[in-house]
């Protein structure tokens, strides 16, 4: 039986009208009446705006991702925490980084207030634990050189609160992404990007606008830290991990693009490199076999360009 006092529900209650994420829109109340064709026209029309919303945030965003990517340098981790939707977005964003930048699954890490179970069911009470969150992150041995984004649409779920809070005491950097301004989440992080995408189609529903937001913003976080840390080449996947037929289609396509290669040259320098593709550009770029390109690329940290100058000079 549910022990909550009345009060609380009250409590709670006033705290929710008070979120821009949990506001009525009066405009909607007959929307369920309307014709599908303009009921997707409408929901159309409220996510265009979420792009401007984050836009407003593009300063804050940027300075986050450059403190990131400084620790990240140094050996330091990135890790997601969030419930709900959140959570899972973290988790999604965390998991599609190994495939895309051949990142070690320690290297960024999405966790979800009540664990991998919660990604496909609601854990009970998971989300109201500042506790679970720090043990989480201890679990995980954080450090000084982590960086721990705390995700939550309200900016006020205390897992994800707590999970700020905790890392910040352990000297970790770290970021708040919330939906609301003024947000306990923004206060509590170094970093808080604070995007106000405003009240949902459905209210309260924060896997809408919200959740759109929060993607967006996650997508840039982990993509542009990437950049910054040589994972790419121009705009090209060059560290993609080439686990399945497609992605050793693409690695072909990516080396083609890089150096206009012919298709036995690209093989030849594929096979020198085991397959990998950023040593495989520097060979036929850099006119070097394939221990020179590994020894230089682990000179430069990884970053292409300046393994190319470097084989270029010598």
């Amino acid at each position: 039986m549910n022990s909550t006092p009345p009060s609380t529900y009250g409590e709670l209650r006033a705290e929710l009208a008070a979120l821009t994420t949990e506001a009525f829109r009066p405009d909607l109340a007959e929307i369920d009446r309307l014709p599908t064709l303009e009921i997707a026209q409408i929901m159309n029309g409220e996510d265009k705006t979420v792009p401007a919303a984050v836009a407003g945030q593009l300063p804050r965003i940027a300075a986050a991702i450059d403190a990131t990517a400084e620790r990240m340098s140094r050996g330091g981790r990135l890790i997601y925490a969030g419930a709900g939707t959140a959570g899972r977005l973290g988790v999604l964003d965390a998991s599609e980084c190994p495939p895309t930048f051949n990142t070690d699954p320690a290297e960024v890490i999405g966790l979800i207030a009540g664990g991998p179970s919660a990604m496909v069911k609601a854990v009970e009470g998971a989300e109201d634990s500042k506790e679970l969150a720090a043990a989480d992150l201890d679990a995980l041995r954080l450090t000084a050189q982590d960086t721990v984004v705390g995700i939550s649409a309200s900016g006020r779920t205390p897992y994800a609160i707590g999970a700020v809070e905790h890392a910040r005491s352990r000297g970790a950097l770290t970021i708040g992404l919330s939906c609301n301004a003024a947000s306990p989440l923004g206060a509590a992080a170094d970093h808080g990007i604070e995007v106000v995408v405003g009240p949902e189609l459905l209210t309260g529903s924060t896997r809408l606008k919200a959740g759109t937001a929060q993607k967006l913003v996650l997508n840039m976080i982990s993509t542009i830290t990437m950049i910054r840390l040589g994972k790419t080449y121009g705009n090209l996947m060059v560290d993609l991990r080439t686990s399945n037929e497609k992605l050793r289609a693409r690695s072909r396509r990516i080396v083609a693009l890089a150096t206009g290669a012919s298709d036995e040259e690209i093989e030849r320098a594929l096979t020198a490199t085991d397959g990998e593709v950023k040593n495989a550009i520097l060979t036929i770029l850099g006119s070097v076999d394939g221990a020179t390109a590994a020894r230089l690329l682990a000179e430069s940290q990884g970053h292409l360009r300046a393994a190319l100058q470097s084989a270029r000079t010598n």
